[in-house]
C-alpha cells in the first residue's frame, strides 16, 4: 500500500471525454464542442485562483468551442456531461478544427490544425478525405 502522506501522488485517470464530442456544462448549464484536452489542468495559478471554483487540477481539462458564441471555455472534467440532444454546434471556429461529423457517433471528426489557447493557427485546416461529408456552411 502507499501512503499518499510520504510524497506520491495520485495519478489522473484517463480522460472520461474525447475530442468531437459535445458536451454540456452541469454548472453553468452551456453546450459546447470539446476541441482540446490536457490530463491535469495546464493552466496558470493565477488564472486557477481567480475562477469562482477552483476543481481539482488533477483530472481531466478540456478546451470547449462554447455552442452559439465566438469564444472557447477551459473547463473540468467534473463539471461536464455528454450532450445526447443530437443538435449540431454553432461556432466560428468550426471549420478550422474539424472536416465532418460521425453523426452514427454524435461526433465532429477533427483535423490535424493544432489548439493552441491564444495564438491562432497560421495556416488554413486541410481539406476533408474524400469520404467524409464535410460540415454544412450552416452549421458551421
Amino acid at each position: 500500500m502507499i501512503n499518499l502522506n510520504n510524497g506520491y501522488s495520485v495519478l489522473p485517470a484517463s480522460p472520461k471525454y474525447k475530442t468531437g464530442e459535445v458536451i454540456n456544462h452541469v454548472k453553468y448549464n452551456y453546450r459546447g464542442l470539446i476541441v482540446s484536452l490536457d490530463e491535469t489542468c495546464k493552466a496558470a495559478d493565477d488564472w486557477y485562483q481567480s475562477n469562482q471554483t477552483q476543481p481539482d487540477r488533477n483530472q481531466a481539462w478540456y478546451h470547449i468551442l462554447v455552442d452559439g458564441a465566438k469564444h472557447v471555455t477551459y473547463v473540468a472534467e467534473s463539471n461536464i456531461e455528454l450532450d445526447k440532444s443530437g443538435h449540431s454546434v454553432v461556432h466560428p471556429l468550426l471549420n478550422l478544427f474539424f472536416f465532418g461529423i460521425d453523426e452514427e457517433n454524435n461526433r465532429y471528426l477533427r483535423n490535424d490544425v493544432p489548439f493552441d489557447p491564444g495564438s491562432p493557427p497560421d495556416a488554413q485546416p486541410p481539406p476533408p478525405p474524400e469520404d467524409i461529408p464535410p460540415i454544412p456552411p450552416n452549421l458551421a
